[in-house]
């Protein structure tokens, strides 16, 4: 009887010994954002396009440091013309199920991506008219029209398997990652952690931690206390109002450099209404006391900008300077339009997506009240602000972008082209902005194949959009991270602030 006790007890002991030794993970992260789902393609917000870089991998990667686009499961690629893409596939890789990976998974993903079902990536995959497989590791895309800047989005199209993802049920596929990522995925707690292993047979060899646990906090003050109560040894999205007491809690690093992504307000000009005369929307340009909102509202963490797309965008026009800060031009031009009383004005935005949103929004209402305008002030939960967005319901509203293709091409096809459902064009031209003289030169830029000829292009693109007041950039955010000091972690943010794990060492 003790000798079938004490094999019980050694069975109970080899079950649990797994789940003990990853009870304390090798690195434990916290982040601001939880995952909205396990599906590569189901959601795309840099938020879980951070997450699936872990479990994924694209046809190409981008460097950590200055986004540079680099190999990944494609090894070579090419424009070939105009509409002809081709990529030349690595070999030997294999899925986390053990599934080989090759051409058929490639087409099968992108063939998926057009489905709304399983997709939120439409845009790139009805891009796409025919997918050819001249063998198991070729692959080659012929494109609906001219896309310059297709394989710069090849980093975040990640690859799934045919063969398993073809019979899986919407709800296994949706919460359970398989992928040929550097990490494996082991466990997901809805709004507690996401647990992940390292892949000992990543094509680019194991990452440095065997076992990681990531940690939502979307709630500020317990994000810091995981970080301060070393629960985290490191933290994303350093609250900016707790940015003095982080610095100067002698256990903590913070981190920081500059966010590719412009916080900026989007303004129509449709015929009618006053935003169609250009003294108006100069008017609010100069009634925005920006140096403010910086020194104030962001606590010095932000960069005013005269354009939304950063530096390492091509298209990025380094001449451009913000309209000067001058209430009283601004009260003068009003009158000029013929509103010397003003008008009605909604100021519409998230209060939950951007760093200290719904304050910039307070303070921009404040500052339009003072030239003379009627401002209603409408922020709300991005869940709901977004879907009106779609509906196209707001002529002045506050919103960010950072374009994933470095390409401002692609920004401009979707951000400043007249909205053209059936061309794809203007997806996310909510405040319905249109210019046929800016229409044309952003068609004809998309037949440009010399890479220096057309980022001169996509310059006069962003001249004219910045000189017509197709919309009022602010600030580029400043990306924050908080560190135990001591703990020996190499990590250095990225530009897009996705989490790659495998980029994550110890000195």
């Amino acid at each position: 009887m003790k000798h079938r006790l004490l094999t019980l007890l050694s069975m109970i002991i080899l079950m649990v010994l797994p789940a003990l030794c990853f009870a304390k993970a090798d690195l434990t992260i916290a982040v601001d954002s939880p995952p909205k789902t396990m599906n590569p393609h189901g959601y795309n917000s840099d938020a879980n396009l951070s997450y699936m870089s872990n479990f994924f991998d694209g046809l190409l990667q981008r460097a950590p440091k200055d986004g540079k686009l680099m190999p990944a499961l494609a090894t070579e690629w090419e424009r070939i013309d105009e509409l002809t893409w081709k990529f030349i596939l690595r070999q030997g890789v294999k899925f986390h199920n053990g599934n080989d990976f090759n051409a058929a998974d490639v087409k099968f993903t992108f063939e998926r991506m057009k489905d709304p079902e399983y997709s939120k990536f439409l845009n790139i995959a009805n891009s796409i008219a025919s997918i050819e497989t001249p063998d198991d590791f070729t692959i080659i895309f012929k494109t609906v029209k001219p896309i310059p800047w297709f394989a710069e989005t090849m980093h975040q199209n990640f690859i799934v398997d045919k063969e398993s993802s073809e019979g899986r049920e919407s709800g296994d596929y949706n919460t359970r990652a398989i992928g040929t990522g550097a990490y494996k995925f082991v466990e997901w707690a809805k709004g507690s952690y996401i647990k992940l292993e390292a892949n000992a047979d990543y094509w680019e060899g194991a990452p440095f931690f065997k076992n990681v646990e990531i940690k939502p906090i979307t709630e500020d003050a317990t994000r810091f206390a995981a970080i301060a109560a070393r629960q985290a040894d490191l933290l994303s999205g350093v609250p900016i109002p707790m940015i003095d007491r982080i610095s100067k809690t002698p256990t903590i690093e913070v981190v920081s450099r500059a966010a590719r992504r412009c916080i900026y307000m989007d303004i129509g000009n449709k015929e009618g209404t006053p935003f169609a005369d250009l003294r108006v929307r100069k008017a609010i340009a100069m009634a925005i006391n920006e140096d403010e909102i910086v020194k104030t509202i962001m606590r010095g963490q932000a960069t005013p900008t005269a354009q939304v797309p950063d530096i390492a965008t091509i298209g990025y026009e380094p001449s451009l300077k913000r309209l000067p800060f001058d209430p009283e031009a601004a009260k003068a031009l009003l009158k000029d339009a013929g509103y010397p009383e003003g008008f009605p004005i909604t100021i519409a935005g998230p209060n939950d997506r951007y760093i200290n949103d719904k304050q910039i929004c307070e303070a921009v209402a404040k500052y339009l009240a003072k030239i003379g305008l009627k401002v209603t002030l409408d922020v709300k939960p991005k869940s709901i602000f977004f879907d009106e967005l779609a509906s196209n319901k707001h002529m002045f509203y506050l919103i960010g972008w950072m374009d994933g293709s470095y390409d401002f091409g692609r920004s401009a096809e979707m951000l400043l082209h007249t909205v053209d459902p059936e061309k794809g064009m203007g997806t996310y031209n909510g405040a319905m902005y249109s210019d046929p003289t800016l229409d044309k030169m952003i068609i004809d830029s998309a037949s440009i194949l010399d890479r220096a000829e057309r980022g001169k292009a996509l310059q006069a693109i962003n001249k004219k959009s910045v000189e017509d007041l197709a919309w009022i950039p602010l600030h580029y955010q400043q990306d924050i991270y908080a560190i135990q000091k001591g703990s020996g972690l190499n990590f250095i943010p990225r530009p897009d602030r996705w989490i790659v794990l495998k980029e994550i060492t110890k000195k």
